[in-house]
């Protein structure tokens, strides 16, 4: 059931949600508790957060084309760049015709929460609606990863539940800046119909009311529940989770290898990447169907 704003404040903190917030809840929702609600900002190494700059320096510069200002200095100011924006010059993602819209919020409520989207750039047109967003890595191996991402998922309801385009007139592109393998392309586009719209609906209400109950259990003194160290989340290739010792699942993976040495029975860790959170900020709108 659908209630308004103030009825929602009623009975719970109203949450702000982006996608990177739904991945990090489902993926682990204990480490979801200590970012957003014990507000624990563990930080990233230098390599990563250089990355991430250049990334949102990326994105600052295809806003700045879309409006039509000077783009020039700030290629020049980060070399880097300048690969990246030849590339998209040289492999373009396929574009419909239509207006387009750049850094463009959409948002709405759902089951007391406020889910929120920013759209690198979204084009839009009487027929149809396309959704862009600019990676600066290289295109995944395995595409499911993407399709099975909030992202992806939560731009693509939004939208649908925000307009009046239905599920099947609109889908979603990544352009991905880092050079492709031999014989990948560089873009990669999801279709949307009315049974994936259902799918992620349904979804989307089981975990915003487990959060819920969550949170109301965390007001109680009870922890979000943590994912089994069979998931292999807390130790991956890359190292460990920087809560791990906040989790006490140190000790408990130095018990575990123990006894794999024990048993003779060793088994490699599979690698599992998380991704980053984000928290774009935004107005609320009518509640979502």
């Amino acid at each position: 059931m659908v209630v308004s704003p103030m009825q929602q404040q009623a009975y719970q903190p109203i949450w702000q949600l982006s996608q990177g917030q739904l991945n990090l809840l489902t993926s682990c929702p204990r480490k979801f508790q200590h970012r957003y609600l014990d507000q624990i900002d563990p930080s990233l190494g230098l390599e990563t957060q250089s990355h991430q700059r250049l990334g949102t320096q990326f994105h600052q510069l295809m806003q700045q084309q879309a409006l039509g200002l000077e783009i020039q200095p700030l290629i020049a100011a980060h070399p880097p760049i300048q690969t990246w924006f030849d590339s998209f010059a040289q492999f373009p993602p396929p574009m419909i015709r239509g207006e387009h819209l750049s850094e463009y919020h959409r948002w709405g409520w759902l089951e007391g929460y406020l889910l929120v989207a920013i759209y690198d750039l979204l084009i839009l047109n009487p027929e149809q609606a396309q959704v862009l967003d600019w990676k600066s890595y290289a295109r995944p191996r395995q595409d499911i990863e993407l399709r099975q991402n909030w992202q992806t998922r939560l731009y693509l309801y939004l939208l649908a539940e925000t307009s009046d385009y239905a599920p099947e007139q609109i889908s979603m592109t990544y352009w991905f800046a880092e050079a492709p393998e031999l014989g990948r392309a560089n873009t990669l586009t999801f279709a949307y119909d009315q049974t994936l719209h259902a799918q992620t609906h349904q979804e989307l209400r089981g975990w915003l009311s487990q959060l819920r109950d969550w949170c109301q259990a965390y007001a109680r003194g009870e922890d979000f529940p943590q994912v089994p160290l069979t998931a292999q989340q807390c130790y991956t290739a890359w190292g460990c989770c920087p809560f791990v010792n906040r989790c006490q699942r140190e000790q408990q993976q130095t018990t575990k290898l123990a006894r794999q040495v024990a048993w003779a029975d060793i088994e490699a860790i599979a690698e599992l990447a998380l991704d980053p959170e984000v928290n774009p900020m935004g107005e609320a709108q009518e509640p979502l169907l």
